[in-house]
């Protein structure tokens, strides 16, 4: 590989803040993807990223903050296509319903790197109270949400009008268990399968 004119080098380490750290995130989540959470080192992450300890540092003092900072932009993210379903007035409760399912298999969600990460962040939930309290708060405001939603459509419903939380968690329950299964067995779980079993479980209970 050709080495980098002072110039070239210079500018590489002028790049805004807030693109560094981006550069660095995803550097972190593609190492993760491949070697797992406890395996992956800040060379493994300052390689991935082509850059020196030092600019790391610069940025994140340590590997736990570059950890942390990782599960928010994660989450953070997830959260935010999110909420911009719920904040479109031009659709109604049922096109919202639709739009979250093709949304959680989409390939913005549906992607090998992010998956990994958001899993095996989740598996250190119990041994990392941040990891928790960061996937707990981005949990309770995105089930509020879904509550609201299915109260609203199970309304006139007599039978299911009150199981609204019950249907809610279930949801959010099948969606990350058909991550998971994509997440370990790609071929044998197509993503139009996954969705297309979400669609037929909420639909079913709107009948």
């Amino acid at each position: 590989m050709p080495k980098l004119s002072q110039t070239a080098t210079r500018k590489r380490r002028a790049l805004p803040k807030a693109e560094r750290r981006n550069q660095l995130i995803r550097a972190t989540i593609k190492c993760i993807a491949k070697k797992g959470l406890a395996a992956t080192t800040m060379a493994d992450i300052t390689n991935e990223a082509d850059l020196s300890v030092g600019i790391v540092n610069l940025h994140f003092k340590t590997k736990e903050q570059l950890l942390i900072e990782t599960l928010r932009f994660v989450a953070d993210e997830y959260k935010e296509g999110f909420d911009q379903i719920f904040a479109n007035d031009g659709m109604q409760g049922l096109e919202k319903l639709k739009a979250i399912i093709d949304y959680d298999f989409s390939p913005k969600i549906i992607n090998r790197n992010k998956l990994a990460v958001w899993f095996a962040f989740l598996g250190e939930v119990k041994a990392r109270p941040i990891y928790q309290k960061i996937c707990a708060q981005h949990d309770d405001e995105i089930n509020r949400e879904i509550c609201k939603l299915f109260s609203s459509l199970l309304s006139k419903n007599s039978k299911r009008k009150d199981d609204f939380e019950l249907i809610a968690s279930a949801y959010s329950a099948l969606t990350d268990g058909l991550w998971l299964d994509i997440l370990l067995s790609p071929r044998r779980s197509a993503v139009e399968a996954a969705r297309n079993a979400a669609w037929q479980y909420v639909s079913g209970l709107l009948d």
